[in-house]
């Protein structure tokens, strides 16, 4: 009926996406302990940093110091953000797995979140990728807005695509496709994805959720029963675009552990243990104060309902 593979691969994002939306930054060393507590958890893929420039993302201006104090478990892959070609070369001299790098589908939120046009990010894409090639280091193109956008209304197969060839021109090793504003669709993940695989069959293709309509759980679904490679999301649902308006419980990424839970229900194995994640998710709400948006730290399990005592 779904269509659904038997085992999903979860990249969890929290400690760049998430953090940078917080106002107070947590300490290096807090968030070093957090790693341990992830790789505990099963996590195999975690982006634990951003080279965006200090001033600007002053919650992630440690980058290098959390990189060089991580554990490193051989079977784990570290990844960090760079927004333009001076930060990949701030992670070229950092011991990481892979880099990403976030390319709009349309020129609006290009413009609003790093500074140029869409053709301005791709004209960077040769150098990102001889930095990080040299480095050693994975590529991996973020298509931001690769539905819809906040700016122009859905986006176009073709918008989406420019990127998507010019990721694959460069020898990307993948592309995430994003729900950047958290109003896409299952439609939209489904056509969209489904779409990317077909006319790029040997191409990665990750699916990143935010959760603005509620939408994240069935665009999850809709992500890997059209083929999707992983999917991202963010423990606690920490993050977001912090310049969206609305209501901060509702602007940030698909709470990892919501994904967990609703794999786990589905039968669908990511060898990720969904109390240790709700573990972690408990202390950064408690330290960040950050909104609640998780429904399972909220609601709990149909187990732990099951189990409870009635009046």
């Amino acid at each position: 009926m779904w269509n659904l593979p038997e085992r999903a691969r979860v990249v969890e994002v929290g400690l760049r996406d998430g953090l940078q939306a917080i106002e107070t930054p947590l300490s290096t060393d807090r968030k070093i302990a957090i790693v341990s507590e992830m790789i505990a958890a099963g996590f195999k893929e975690i982006e634990v940093a951003s080279f965006a420039h200090p001033k600007v993302l002053p919650q992630l201006a440690d980058a290098e110091a959390v990189l060089a104090g991580i554990p490193r478990p051989p079977d784990v892959r570290f990844r960090a953000l760079a927004p333009n070609a001076r930060g990949a070369l701030r992670a070229a001299k950092c011991e990481l797995d892979e880099l990403t790098f976030v390319v709009p589908a349309e020129d609006g939120m290009a413009l609003k979140n790093q500074g140029t046009t869409t053709d301005g990010l791709l004209d960077q894409l040769d150098e990102i990728r001889e930095v990080s090639g040299g480095a050693g280091q994975r590529l991996i193109v973020a298509v931001a807005c690769a539905f819809f956008s906040p700016c122009y209304g859905p986006v176009s197969k073709d918008a989406r695509d420019k990127v998507v060839r010019k990721a694959i021109e460069v020898g990307a090793d993948g592309v995430y496709l994003a729900t950047t504003t958290g109003e896409e669709t299952p439609l939209e993940l489904f056509s969209g994805i489904s779409e990317t695989k077909h006319d790029f069959p040997d191409l990665e293709v990750g699916a990143h959720l935010h959760n603005r309509n509620g939408f994240a759980p069935a665009n999850a679904l809709a992500a890997l029963s059209a083929g999707a490679d992983w999917l991202e999301s963010s423990v606690a649902g920490l993050g977001g675009d912090m310049w969206f308006p609305g209501d901060p419980s509702v602007l940030g990424n698909m709470a990892t552990e919501d994904l967990i839970h609703l794999l786990d229900g589905m039968g669908i194995s990511t060898g990720i243990d969904l109390n240790r994640v709700r573990h972690i998710s408990e202390g950064l709400i408690e330290e960040t104060k950050f909104p609640v948006s998780s429904f399972v730290s909220r609601g709990g399990t149909r187990e732990e309902l099951a189990n409870a005592t009635w009046d």
